[in-house]
């Protein structure tokens, strides 16, 4: 049995709210009797790592949550074996992958994580790499990384940050043509589609949709060229 415990965040705000405040209590609830928490800022590319460290110390304080950027560790990997939980956060999930695998941190991510070691909690590209891959991101390749694939700690494909919007005059793609591309080449595939606000809790073999405070909003499957909107909460998504 697998033993994983994961918090799978679209985004760090829903409108404009305060940065993670929507989220707190999911993820003051996941990381219950954890004290050694590890931040990856890997992500962040307009600010440094001890500025974007910084940022969720602040966010977390609220709930007596302390992190320690894993790029203050020689070595990486010890650091993650020796901690209760991982935060992922979001910025850009090209540069994210990349420097996960130059360090040689896939492999022990996947293993802590499965063998219940380590909780993980992630938002937009920290979302993302917990896929299978990285290819139904919204991001931009400003960085090549070693490969697409990406931890795997769910069975499918993520899209945080998903959206029905089109601006009236845009002749650009939408979100769902996007991934319906992605469909056409992966028809085996399954995407979960996270709107602002929400995310999947994953224990075990157990996949729940969450919310954060104020936000009712629909979770969207899509596989084999169809799409299907979840409403109804907490739902038992199975992957």
């Amino acid at each position: 049995m697998n033993n994983r415990n994961l918090l799978l965040l679209s985004a760090s705000r829903v409108g404009s709210t305060e940065y993670l405040s929507h989220a707190l209590p999911l993820i003051k609830e996941k990381l219950t009797g954890c004290s050694n928490v590890i931040f990856v800022p890997f992500a962040g590319v307009t600010l440094s790592y001890d500025e974007y460290t910084t940022k969720v110390n602040n966010a977390l304080s609220s709930i007596d949550v302390r992190v320690k950027g894993l790029h203050e560790f020689e070595d990486k990997q010890d650091a993650l074996t020796q901690a209760d939980a991982v935060i992922v956060g979001g910025g850009n999930t090209f540069h994210l992958l990349a420097k996960l695998y130059e360090f040689s941190l896939i492999k022990v991510i996947k293993e802590q994580v499965d063998l219940g070691k380590l909780r993980y909690i992630g938002w937009s590209a920290g979302s993302n790499i917990a896929g299978l891959s990285i290819k139904t991101t919204n991001d931009m390749p400003i960085v090549e990384p070693e490969s697409f694939d990406a931890i795997g700690l769910v069975k499918c494909q993520l899209n945080p940050h998903y959206t029905e919007y089109k601006p009236a005059g845009f002749n650009g793609e939408t979100r769902e043509q996007r991934l319906s591309e992605f469909m056409v080449l992966n028809p085996e595939s399954h995407i979960i589609g996270l709107v602002e606000g929400s995310g999947i809790s994953v224990e075990g073999d157990t996949v729940n949709y969450v919310q954060g405070n104020d936000v009712n909003e629909p979770l969207f499957l899509f596989n084999n060229q169809n799409k299907t909107a979840v409403t109804s909460f907490p739902a038992d998504l199975s992957i």
